[in-house]
């Protein structure tokens, strides 16, 4: 079952752990120093699907949640104490909390997602030449900038597209004004 709302996390570490326990999605806020495109990011991820904070109980995690808390006041947050996500070396974190008190953080604010069928594909990506062609790097950085999502590599555009819940619709029309200016630009 995968969760409908995305889990705010720190870093890598947290969301591989996160993500051993349940099916879901993850923004990793990379550090404490949270910038204004991130925030916008958070606000559009919220307005689509939801998110839950759960960043680190230390003082570096209380001031990420403090800051999206007043950008988001909506969203919705799951704790854990220091007392159960420090490792063997005293390292204070999620990625050393178990697997039972992650679900226990997190179950009382999580959404069962309906089984989405998403209508975007790789075949439509490559269609697109956003994936494997001359210009697949440069059309996926001006996709990225106009729908205002993080620059993904082709791996993970699919993914992205996805969490971001961008329909088949909104990609076409998005790629056909990336290819108008191109060619306004040529002319």
């Amino acid at each position: 079952m995968k969760i409908k709302e995305i889990i705010v996390v720190e870093g890598r570490d947290d969301t591989n752990r996160v993500k051993e326990v349940l099916d879901c999605d993850t923004f990793e806020t990379q550090g404490s120093a949270i910038n204004k495109e991130k925030l916008e990011r958070l606000k559009k991820l919220n307005e689509s699907r939801g998110i839950i904070v759960f960043t680190d109980p230390d003082f570096a995690g209380k001031r990420i949640r403090s800051i999206i808390e007043k950008a988001i006041p909506e969203a919705k947050h799951a704790y854990i104490s220091s007392k159960k996500a420090v490792d063997s070396k005293g390292k204070i974190g999620i990625e050393a909390a178990s697997k039972e008190d992650i679900i226990l953080a997190l179950k009382k604010h999580y959404t069962p997602m309906k089984r989405e069928v998403y209508d975007i594909n790789n075949e439509l990506l490559i269609e697109l030449e956003l994936i494997a062609g001359g210009q697949a790097r440069l059309l996926r950085e001006k996709l990225c900038e106009e729908l205002n999502i993080e620059y993904s590599n082709a791996k993970q555009l699919l993914n992205k597209l996805n969490m971001y819940g961008i329909s088949k619709e909104r990609l076409i029309e998005t790629m056909d004004k990336i290819r108008g200016e191109n060619n306004d630009r040529e002319s």
